[in-house]
């Protein structure tokens, strides 16, 4: 285990994110992306503003810095605003993995002790694992709603076919 692997694991991680965000959720009509659904989290909405949160909070507690709230996702009314915020997330992100070493990944993940600190790898991967799962509940989503989705393997992106 190595940071290279996370920056990989990462990279994966945006490109499946982007490919989500371009093939799926901007095929849909404004009336099916807040939809309503008895899923889950509900709308596709939802999940895509649930995922970059989850994104931001986890990755601003890892720089030690306080955590955002989450955002109520019906403020969120247009694509074009998410996508700018979910850009600045993914841009905080990659540069905390840029500056990411091997000595980091065994260490406490979190610089406050008043919280379950786990090991610095374990947290990359849990916030890699819950974005897997909301894109794979989203595919299904954007499958009933007609629009286009794709296989999100891991594999594919090692494979360069993703």
């Amino acid at each position: 285990m190595n940071a290279d692997a996370f920056r990989d694991l990462y990279a994966y991680h945006f490109k499946a994110n982007r490919k989500l965000w371009e093939v799926g959720v901007m095929a849909l009509t404004d009336e099916q992306f807040t939809q309503e659904i008895a899923y889950s989290i509900g709308s596709v909405r939802n999940h895509v503003v649930h995922m970059m949160d989850v994104d931001e909070g986890w990755f601003s507690d890892l720089r030690g810095l306080p955590g955002p709230e989450f955002s109520d996702a019906v403020h969120f009314t247009d694509r074009a605003v998410i996508r700018e915020k979910w850009d600045g997330v993914e841009a905080d992100m990659r540069a905390y993995l840029n500056a990411l070493r091997d000595d980091m990944l065994m260490q406490p993940a979190f610089p406050f002790p008043e919280t379950d600190n786990f090991p610095l790898w374990q947290v990359l991967i849990h916030v890699a694992n819950h974005a897997t799962d909301h894109r794979a509940q989203l595919l299904r989503l954007l499958n009933d709603a007609g629009a286009p989705t794709f296989p999100q393997d891991y594999i594919f992106h090692v494979m360069g076919r993703m």
